[in-house]
């Protein structure tokens, strides 16, 4: 095994002493964070960490003690307060490290694929759920090696206790550059908009600004509105990939493929558009090519179908809930700034969510895909949309109660993007291969997870295999569909007048 170096702790006594004081005993958990807690939005984040050597589980549970376990929400019961009607409470507790800290010790000789162990292990994992007797959080080390990594790791932790952006911060407080042992991990910046010139443009200018905001302001009403009545009736068109009412609480099937980021910033230049664009125009050339393919089937069997090449009923209303986390990235500050302790990582959920239109279509042209894509985006940029829905939800779970605040079932699916680090690292020592964040217990049958660490962009996708029981088929056509609108960039030239 090679020889792990300890994580040099960054937090002082002082910021210990902080970070409990800001935690009252008996404080409430937040309307979100009860939401978490309903039969339809009852989630976990779950995390499958591939390493580049085995795991000492001894010493990863001494790390944790210094690290992890100064986080008060990772040390703290959510009990019932009979006080203050049934309404959950954080209460402190001391951890037994091994109720939580997980490791099989699987049959080499009878596991036939050690890829479909580790996929199976994570997948009955959302079959369980973390007993409320304990904090509500577990790790799992799985010491077999795999076609990606030598051992994998798999935190689990319930979305009340914090969403993804939070948690990723907790991660990073725990990880270190390859290159920098020393140093903690770089994040991608948000481009800052550059400020309006004051000293020009007079008139035209201040004009340009006041319709900038009253357009904000009424794409924000017409979302608003169109969420009402989404809420109240309009229902995305039944597809394969729409799953029934309740199915918020069936097992998943998580799975992941990593392509290359170069190949998505090489189209993302040669289209001017941002990652998050790129990605998303290969999310809706996916879905198109799996959703054809799924009606030609059907069509077969029918006796009818659609002429041509497609099969694709025409007119399909089919949304995604686009997850918007509110709080500043790490990435808008110098990372070692943000969280030179681990006391400056706040835990919770700060988050909101549009209502994103996807067009299923087959194009001739591929790039077609991104120029939708970054329409749309640009489109859900100008709005406030994501606030509006956060503040919705607090102000329903205050006077209604949680219920009528969870997460729209109306939509298809739900897709989520976190930008990681930018270079290799380590954790607790070990050196990270990769990175393959997801959830379950959401109330779709599909959930689109996209990470970037180095080089690399990692797909994740969480089925219900009643609803979707052929994911790496569709994890086959994600991958395709990047391939085939790189092709579509450098055939069309574009990519000789863009650096990547």
């Amino acid at each position: 095994m090679r020889r792990t170096r300890a994580l040099k702790p960054i937090q002082t006594t002082k910021n210990v002493e902080n970070i409990l004081s800001c935690t009252e005993e008996g404080q409430p958990l937040s309307p979100i964070a009860r939401m978490f807690h309903e039969p339809e939005s009852d989630v976990y984040a779950v995390t499958a960490i591939g390493f580049q050597t085995q795991i000492n589980p001894e010493f990863v549970k001494a790390n944790l003690v210094d690290i992890l376990l100064k986080q008060p929400r990772f040390s703290s019961l959510q009990v019932a307060d009979d006080k203050n009607g049934g309404q959950l409470k954080w209460v402190r507790t001391e951890v037994d490290l091994d109720k939580h800290v997980k490791v099989p010790s699987p049959d080499l000789n009878q596991v036939e694929s050690a890829d479909m162990y580790v996929e199976d292990y994570v997948s009955n994992l959302s079959r369980t759920k973390i007993s409320m007797s304990i904090p509500m959080w577990d790790i799992h080390i799985l010491n077999i090696r795999t076609s990606k990594a030598e051992s994998v790791g798999i935190l689990r932790v319930h979305h009340s206790i914090g969403d993804g952006v939070s948690l990723m911060s907790l991660f990073m407080s725990c990880s270190r550059k390859v290159s920098d042992p020393d140093a903690l991990p770089t994040l991608p910046a948000s481009k800052k908009q550059k400020p309006c010139s004051t000293s020009s443009g007079g008139f035209l200018q201040h004009f340009i600004e006041l319709f900038s905001v009253l357009l904000i302001y009424w794409n924000t009403l017409v979302d608003v509105v169109m969420l009402l009545i989404t809420i109240l009736f309009l229902d995305d068109t039944k597809t394969p990939l729409k799953g029934p009412p309740g199915v918020g609480s069936t097992p998943r099937r998580i799975v992941h493929r990593i392509v290359s980021l170069d190949d998505v910033k090489l189209v993302k230049n040669a289209m001017n558009a941002t990652i998050n664009d790129v990605m998303v125009g290969v999310t809706q050339a996916a879905l198109s090519r799996y959703l054809n393919r799924k009606y030609a089937g059907k069509n077969k069997k029918g006796g009818g179908g659609a002429a041509g090449n497609s099969n694709l009923p025409k007119n399909i209303r089919l949304r995604a809930t686009s997850l918007v986390n509110l709080r500043p990235y790490l990435g808008n500050e110098d990372t070692s700034e943000t969280i030179k302790s681990i006391s400056d990582v706040k835990l919770g959920n700060l988050i909101g969510y549009v209502l994103f239109p996807f067009t299923i279509a087959l194009r001739e042209d591929a790039l077609d895909y991104v120029r939708s894509a970054k329409a749309a985006g640009q489109r859900k940029k100008a709005t406030l949309e994501a606030v509006c829905t956060y503040f919705m939800a607090k102000t329903f779970i205050k006077f209604f109660g949680t219920k009528l605040g969870s997460f729209p079932t109306q939509t298809t699916f739900s897709i989520s993007n976190i930008p990681g680090p930018q270079e290799e690292i380590t954790c607790f020592g070990y050196q990270v291969a990769y990175i393959a964040p997801s959830c379950y217990g959401q109330p779709n049958a599909l959930l689109i997870h996209v990470l970037s660490y180095a080089n690399t962009m990692n797909i994740i996708l969480s089925v219900d295999e009643e609803i979707v029981p052929d994911s790496h088929q569709l994890c086959d056509d994600l991958e395709e569909s990047l391939k085939l609108i790189k092709d579509a960039v450098i055939d069309k030239g574009l990519v000789d007048c863009y650096f990547y």
